[in-house]
């Protein structure tokens, strides 16, 4: 089935199984002041605006998050930590060194109300789905996989992922988490590595000295947990073709064994050729076909952004992804709009590829396959 096949589908169908596409301009406001992403979620928002798609969805304001909200998985001490140097503006806290607060995870004055707003968006669209609004929920903001219950960590200060999953829970008895970011979904491993509820499967770079430095195929969970943590490790310069190659066989296999009741997928635009990060060499067209395979299942499903650090690719990745969703093909040529010509100097909307060797072998890919598939045989 083809992308715009997919979205006649969906769009086909009664009110309630729209797709829900989480937005306020307080909210947009909120994450634009993260300083590693300045105006990154006001460049998405936008570009998708631009292209013409909100009218296709169903825009649903977020509430941000209560403390007793986070607190289904953050402690209160980290919270609490949080929302002081939050009033106070204060980066020098001596105690924030505890709650993984200070060199990748700067304090500010108004962190806490941005953390309880990404927290707050995802619960939402997690409850959107709960209610049957929608079939598919979207927060390109959300997808702060590292952080931990009592510390923040890899610039996450709030795991929304894991708030949507332990939402979601109390409707749906197993809930399938997939991260396609660059990195290791670390913090929601550990938070669900104990439980056969909750299934984890994070595809990403694995290498000595790379953060979190977790999430070797050896990684497979814990106690009752063993089995359903499911890590793909990668090397530098994967493509469209073998990423897509091994993400479909691992989810085939995945589907089958867990038989999951509602997804949650995070889809991290740092994997794209002309990151920062320089790692991997995707483009957005080789993450939609691993979008599409995931929405061919017809579950429930929460859509949530994460890493992206070339902030216009990052744009232009989302933006594209929600076209597929929406069954939409999209004009090569951006739209004129208030980020125009931070698109420059082609103003397209493709992503090439550079020249990067890809490291990754078919041989070692073969073996990381088999390994990961015989591990699936476990699980019941």
């Amino acid at each position: 089935m083809e992308s715009s096949e997919l979205g006649e589908k969906y769009l086909k169908q009664s009110p309630e199984q729209l797709i829900v596409y989480i937005y306020s301009p307080e909210y947009i406001s909120a994450c634009d002041s993260l300083c590693k992403i300045p105006s990154r979620a006001s460049m998405v928002h936008s570009l998708i605006e631009a292209y013409g798609l909100l009218p296709y969805m169903r825009v649903v304001r977020p509430k941000p998050a209560t403390m007793e909200e986070m607190a289904t998985f953050h402690t209160h001490a980290y919270l609490q930590h949080l929302q002081l140097v939050s009033e106070e503006g204060d980066d020098d806290n001596p105690e924030s060194v505890e709650y993984g607060l200070g060199y990748d995870c700067p304090t500010s004055k108004g962190i806490y109300d941005y953390a309880a707003a990404v927290g707050g968006a995802t619960l939402t669209a997690a409850q959107c789905l709960i209610d049957q609004k929608c079939k598919i929920a979207i927060n390109w903001p959300g997808g702060w996989h590292h952080a931990k219950k009592d510390e923040a960590s890899g610039f996450c200060y709030v795991n929304d992922a894991v708030l949507g999953i332990l939402r979601l829970r109390q409707k749906y008895e197993r809930v399938l988490y997939i991260d396609l970011d660059l990195h290791h979904s670390d913090g929601v491993d550990d938070a669900f590595c104990f439980t056969s509820k909750v299934m984890t499967v994070s595809l990403h770079k694995f290498s000595p000295g790379f953060f979190p430095g977790t999430g070797d195929v050896t990684d497979i969970g814990l106690g009752k947990g063993r089995w359903y943590s499911v890590n793909v490790p990668l090397q530098d310069g994967i493509q469209d073709d073998r990423y897509f190659h091994v993400c479909e066989s691992i989810l085939k296999e995945v589907c089958t064994a867990f038989n999951p009741e509602a997804v949650v997928l995070q889809l991290g635009a740092d994997t794209l050729a002309g990151d920062p990060m320089c790692c991997f060499n995707m483009t957005p067209v080789g993450i939609a076909k691993c979008l599409k395979y995931v929405l061919h299942w017809e579950l429930p499903t929460l859509i949530l952004g994460g890493g992206g650090y070339n902030l216009a690719n990052t744009a232009r990745c989302w933006t594209y992804l929600t076209g597929v969703i929406l069954g939409k093909t999209l004009a090569s040529e951006i739209p004129d709009h208030e980020y125009f010509t931070d698109y420059g100097p082609d103003y397209v909307l493709e992503i090439t590829p550079s020249c990067r060797p890809d490291r990754n072998d078919q041989q070692q890919t073969e073996r990381i396959l088999s390994s990961v598939k015989g591990n699936l045989k476990n699980v019941v």
